[in-house]
């Protein structure tokens, strides 16, 4: 199948290798960049919450060495990855979803404030949920994503020549860009068309809404879910 990855570069790099190493073909066209804010937090911390890889890599950027000394919770192993390659070397993942990873610091407990390295948009309220559980819990947003400006040449191409089958999406606003970035190039039709697989209901709605046909979600929020839906 040829597949469709638009996520940042490095997300998008490991996930085409992961595609190509079960067959596939891959257009890599990233419509969203990141870039690190830069800001200051209080502390002591307990530990440090990661919903993320981005966040991580974000924290490498910003030099904060001394909270790699602390315990890390993440949401799901590739954030757990990179946590350890930003030098977490305590590190344990939920394994699942935001609410898996407020049962397993609720579990836990690390004893004192926790801090959240999180990104200017994100899905839910991990801190209004744990305080919920009475946990403590600080929020620094340390990264963003912004979208390209328009659609990149390979991906224009591709969809003029009808060479894709189908498209990965990971989150609501990347989903949109290239709905936005299509019409803009007279291409939505041809965007459209495409099967759409996507990591969660919230994504897919996206697509729905768009008049996309073939739109499917992942059952959990995993990379390895939403491959398995390529098979499906």
């Amino acid at each position: 199948m040829h597949v469709l990855v638009t996520r940042p570069e490095g997300d998008a790099a490991r996930t085409a290798q992961a595609l190509r190493a079960r067959g596939h073909t891959v257009l890599v066209a990233p419509l969203m960049r990141m870039e690190t804010i830069e800001g200051a937090f209080g502390g002591p911390f307990a530990a440090v919450l990661l919903t993320s890889a981005n966040a991580a890599r974000a924290l490498t950027h910003r030099g904060q060495a001394e909270l790699t000394r602390l315990p890390a919770f993440t949401v799901g192993a590739r954030t757990a990855q990179a946590a350890r390659e930003s030098g977490f070397t305590q590190v344990e993942s939920a394994d699942g979803a935001l609410g898996d990873l407020v049962r397993l610091v609720t579990a836990r407990r690390p004893g004192g404030r926790l801090l959240y390295l999180a990104g200017e948009d994100r899905a839910g309220d991990l801190a209004g949920d744990l305080a919920a559980h009475g946990i403590a819990v600080e929020t620094a947003v340390v990264y963003r994503t912004a979208p390209v400006d328009t659609l990149p040449a390979e991906l224009a191409r591709a969809l003029t020549e009808d060479r894709i089958d189908a498209a990965l999406h990971y989150s609501r606003r990347s989903a949109l860009t290239l709905l936005r970035l299509a019409a803009e190039a007279r291409l939505l039709n041809a965007a459209v068309k495409l099967a759409h697989y996507c990591l969660s209901d919230d994504v897919a709605a996206v697509l729905r809404e768009s008049g996309a046909g073939h739109v499917a979600a992942a059952p959990v929020p995993t990379e390895a879910a939403l491959f398995d839906l390529l098979l499906a």
